[in-house]
């Protein structure tokens, strides 16, 4: 079941018609009638766009009322033909402000969403960025009066489209795109002075971007170094890094210039091999008397999938929940997700309880600074 997370700031845009160069400040009571509702409506095609897609494994969450596009008073169990299951509401149901934004979004996370959908401008995007960083993929449409910030699709319809693409077993890459906003002050008097205040996790449809040849295949060796070297440049000289089996892993091994267990699991800490081959039981004591963040890097199985539970047993369902799924780096080419044919990585650890805390979405690194986002699934269900 995928989670997909809603907030509409209902007054975005507003500012627009009335020349305003942005919302932020607005008189709500110099807004004309026929404008109220413009996110709403925006939120509704992009919502409407993926009923019609066909899927049912799709549950949304949000705030109740009209920060999920309906009527301030409304009580609903679908929206645009989608279940839909309130996490909480804004403490004045017909006035929302940046606080609701932000807690609707904090609730939202809490809940567990695989990407959370936001309607509005950049303020909105600044609100929501202050309320969950980089702990989740988040995607914009598009309904404020300026958007100088990356986070948002091209329309209503193609922010559907991505979502579609996720849920179905495309390719989806995930990227870092900033968050921008201008003084709206100044820019009402014709100076423009945009301010970077952070990053979005991004997700949008792309194809192969590196190492393309003409066929449309990728050259293996040239992205496994750049998978290599993503990683060596993303490494915490305090942290352990547990590195499974595999040849992509081994890449990184030897872009290292370190010996490699090739069906093995072996251990680094500050660029440096610390153990080879280790089984679980070396594992727990090496994960236990580390004194810092404990990492580790694991690649799926071609063909069938598999980044748990196969090959890497070493990986006990105690150590798997002592790492936590956050500190997991899954490292995969294109080509081998591509194989997939939408089939869902798949997670077998031998203990079901397990198995299912890895279900939803988690970002694949692809290449240098390239990644995607992908389904997850228990090898049982």
């Amino acid at each position: 079941m995928f989670k997909l997370g809603i907030v509409v700031n209902p007054f975005a845009g507003l500012g627009g018609p009335m020349a305003m160069k942005g919302s932020d400040g607005l008189d709500l009571s110099r807004v004309h009638a026929d404008d109220l509702g413009r996110s709403a409506a925006r939120a509704l095609r992009c919502l409407e766009r993926i009923a019609e897609s066909g899927i049912e494994e799709l549950t949304v969450y949000g705030f109740a009322g009209l920060m999920s596009a309906q009527s301030a008073a409304n009580d609903v169990l679908r929206i645009a033909g989608l279940p839909f299951i309130s996490v909480g509401q804004p403490a004045d149901p017909n006035l929302t402000t940046q606080v609701d934004t932000r807690e609707a979004a904090q609730a939202i996370v809490k809940a567990g969403v695989d990407l959370l959908l936001f309607v509005g401008g950049d303020g909105t995007a600044r609100d929501i960025f202050t309320a969950v960083g980089t702990r989740i993929p988040c995607l914009g449409v598009p309904a404020g009066v300026k958007m100088h910030s990356g986070v948002y699709a091209v329309s209503p319809e193609s922010a559907a489209d991505i979502v579609v693409a996720l849920i179905t077993g495309k390719l989806v890459e995930v990227t870092q795109q900033e968050v921008r906003d201008i003084d709206e002050e100044a820019f009402r008097a014709g100076t423009v002075r945009s301010k970077y205040f952070g990053e979005l996790t991004v997700p949008s449809i792309g194809g192969f971007l590196q190492h393309v040849k003409a066929g449309g295949r990728e050259q293996k060796e040239l992205v496994l170094a750049d998978i290599a070297d993503h990683i060596i440049e993303e490494m915490d000289p305090e942290s352990l890094y547990v590195v499974g089996p595999g040849s992509t892993t081994a890449a990184i091994m030897a872009q290292l210039g370190l010996d490699n267990t090739l069906l093995g699991v072996d251990l680094i800490a500050n660029f440096e091999l610390q153990a080879s081959d280790v089984n679980a039981e070396l594992l727990m004591q090496a994960i236990t008397d580390h004194q810092g963040p404990v990492k580790a890097v694991i690649t799926a199985i071609g063909g069938q999938g598999h980044i748990l539970g196969r090959g890497n047993q070493q990986l006990t369902p105690a150590i798997i929940r002592r790492i936590g799924r956050d500190n997991f780096i899954i490292v995969a080419t294109k080509t081998k997700i591509t194989e997939l044919n939408g089939r869902p990585l798949l997670v077998d650890s031998n203990d079901p309880d397990v198995d299912r805390e890895w279900q939803g979405f988690i970002k694949v690194v692809t290449g240098y600074r390239d990644s995607v986002m992908y389904r997850v699934s228990a090898s049982g269900e």
